[in-house]
């Protein structure tokens, strides 16, 4: 990245949670900000900001996308990093779920976060720099009861960040996936659910769902510290592929590591059984 200027940030999702946290923290650092929403009117608080440009967007739709893209490199010039942190939730047991409303989900969380990769890789791999961070969760790492699609969702985030990394490493674009656990943000609150539940998964998806919701405004992480983190992260000498937030996510993902060796372990020989015989 050009040192002697202002980074540029293009943030998807900035109305509330990390988007607006992390959109705040980087203003206040002095960067140039693209904060984006699906309502402008939901930016207000950055409308006097002269390193803000705020624009409407809505990452569903691909031609709002190219039109931001446009914008911001009509203001600034260029764009040092993209944060797709716009998404949704969905809290059902997989059973439960309505395939329009888990469509819905993915159209938002997966082909709206690569939307905007498409958008703006030209530009990137033509300045040979820049870094994608893509919000996705620890949920994008560990399945969890009642949010089966949701963590499907960010999984395919996973995946598509895994090749993206390979991709552009070469060009010197940088891939990073953000993981967080428990945050105080909207998510828990505004996630749907099914119209129909089903009593066999009550002490499962059902108490999980109870506990989401009860856990709105609760919850231990903190979107500003988050959002000094993923700055901290960007401008890192050596910047992480994966980084979690959260204590949570941290303790959970260390015992999932473990699991997986276990069973990667406990079963190689017939994994490796199950090649054709070596000459």
């Amino acid at each position: 990245m050009n040192q002697h200027a202002p980074q540029v940030w293009l943030i998807t999702g900035c109305s509330t949670g990390f988007g607006r946290s992390l959109a705040s923290h980087l203003l206040d650092s002095g960067r140039c900000v693209v904060a984006t929403a699906r309502k402008p009117e939901q930016l207000e608080e950055f409308k006097d900001r002269p390193n803000a440009l705020l624009l409407p967007m809505d990452v569903t739709d691909a031609a709002s996308v190219e039109r931001c893209v446009a914008a911001a490199l009509d203001r600034f010039g260029h764009v040092d990093v993209l944060v797709n942190n716009a998404g949704t939730g969905y809290f059902a047991a997989v059973e439960e779920s309505d395939e329009d409303d888990v469509r819905a989900m993915f159209e938002v969380n997966f082909f709206g976060t690569a939307r905007t990769i498409h958008a703006l890789l030209p530009h990137l791999r033509e300045r040979r720099s820049g870094t994608i961070v893509n919000l996705t969760s620890v949920g994008g790492f560990i399945g969890y009861p009642a949010v089966g699609y949701y963590c499907a969702s960010k999984f395919a985030v996973e995946g598509l960040s895994d090749a993206l990394r390979m991709e552009l490493a070469p060009l010197g674009i940088h891939v990073m996936t953000v993981e967080p656990s428990a945050f105080r943000t909207e998510w828990a609150g505004a996630s749907a659910e099914p119209e129909s539940t089903i009593a066999d998964y009550d002490a499962t998806a059902g108490a999980a769902r109870r506990a989401y919701r009860e856990s709105v405004g609760h919850q231990a992480g903190d979107p500003a510290r988050a959002a000094q983190a993923i700055a901290a992260a960007v401008d890192a000498e050596r910047p992480p592929g994966r980084l979690l937030l959260g204590n949570e996510a941290v303790d959970e993902a260390l015992k999932r590591l473990e699991t997986l060796r276990r069973d990667f372990t406990d079963w190689e020989p017939a994994a490796r059984g199950a090649d054709f015989p070596q000459d």
